[in-house]
């Protein structure tokens, strides 16, 4: 079984996201272990990028925060390489952009991001009609592609989003940015439902989770929850001395998730 497969069969699973580099890349590792202190199943590692149009305020600054540090797609790769060497057996994902991850080629990436233990890959500017960028060095070098599906992701266009795809489907739960905004529960419960009728991946949420409340209404009808803009948010408010409120953040995420009663 592999590590996200292994992640997922424990659901509900917390996937937790922060962007490598910030507040620096020597600050990175301490968060990466704060998320797993805390109870995170699937550690999302986003890859700083100019331009990151799906993201909110947050992330944005995020980004401009880590690039601004001088983070490069070398810091990257050696951040996910010594959290690899601590975590043997925690999920690691890498989420961004397809410019940082093509501008070398496809080969090159995939096969840099297996080396270092990268279980999937979520480029969210890739369409699954773009799959042959991409899609294939991934499972050559046997990487998830993680697609994402949207409210706006209707029944003709799904096969598509889940031709080739792997490791889980990532659900965003409203028609914007990160972080801004939540669905509402029903819409969420009709989407997944629609979403899990269509296909044997996990189905985990995402956009504008923020608190344990939240995460455990999401938490009793998909796979996974993703939480990003909440964890990013402690990184900004306290720099390098962020891994102990994100480690009691995931805490508590994860408990609330936890004492849901998950349907069979």
């Amino acid at each position: 079984m592999t590590r996200l497969a292994s992640a997922f069969s424990r659901r509900p699973a917390l996937v937790a996201f922060v962007t490598a580099g910030d507040p620096s890349p020597a600050a990175t590792p301490a968060v990466l272990d704060a998320l797993v202190e805390g109870g995170a199943d699937v550690v999302e590692l986003g890859m700083p990028f100019t331009d990151p149009m799906a993201d909110g305020p947050a992330i944005q600054a995020a980004n401009i925060r880590s690039l601004a540090a001088g983070t490069t797609t070398a810091d990257v790769l050696a951040i996910a390489r010594s959290f690899r060497e601590r975590h043997p057996h925690v999920p690691l994902v890498l989420m961004g952009y397809a410019n940082p991850m093509l501008c070398r080629g496809p080969d090159w990436f995939a096969r840099a991001a297996a080396e270092v233990g990268v279980d999937g890959v979520i480029a969210v500017d890739l369409p699954p009609e773009e799959d042959d960028a991409l899609g294939p060095a991934l499972r050559a070098h046997g990487l998830a592609p993680i697609r994402l599906a949207t409210p706006t992701t209707d029944a003709a266009r799904l096969p598509e989003v889940l031709n080739g795809a792997g490791g889980f489907l990532y659900y965003v739960s409203v028609a914007g940015i990160t972080g801004l905004q939540q669905a509402t529960q029903l819409s969420i419960e009709t989407a997944v439902g629609r979403l899990k009728a269509a296909t044997d991946l996990p189905v985990a949420v995402g956009f504008g989770i923020r608190s344990p409340d939240q995460a455990a209404a999401v938490a009793h009808v998909a796979d996974g929850v993703v939480v990003g803009s909440a964890i990013v948010d402690l990184v900004a408010q306290h720099g390098a001395a962020a891994p102990a409120p994100i480690a009691a953040l995931v805490r508590s995420l994860k408990e609330a998730m936890t004492a849901v009663k998950v349907p069979a």
